[in-house]
């Protein structure tokens, strides 16, 4: 059968959705790669935005993650907050920034 999403999706992904303790995701692969493209293009759409308030703030690339990061977590409705913190990762990937020490999100 084919399968119309054949993009691999990252295992730092993947991982969000495997319990402690298990080896196998709890919700099927359709479901995980929604929310992968969800927060893959939230992370593309917030680079133009992070980048802007480096210069109007002048404060620090970590200061704008953290920033970002409270931001996604205002409406738990639309990401949970493992996916948020993996969005703030693959944004500071994308805009090249350092990732300094992150608190656990649950």
């Amino acid at each position: 059968m084919y399968d119309h999403n054949q993009s691999q999706l990252p295992r730092s992904f993947i991982e969000l959705f495997i319990p402690p303790g298990k080896m196998k995701p709890s919700e099927t692969r359709e479901v995980i790669a929604a929310r992968y493209d969800l927060c893959e293009d939230m992370a593309q759409m917030l680079t133009e935005h992070a980048s802007a308030k480096l210069f109007e703030l002048g404060v620090t690339e970590q200061d704008v993650l953290e920033r970002m990061h409270l931001g996604l977590l205002q409406d738990p409705a639309a990401v949970t907050g493992p996916e948020a913190q993996w969005i703030v990762c693959r944004l500071a990937e994308l805009l090249e920034w350092p990732m300094g020490a992150w608190p656990q999100s649950g």
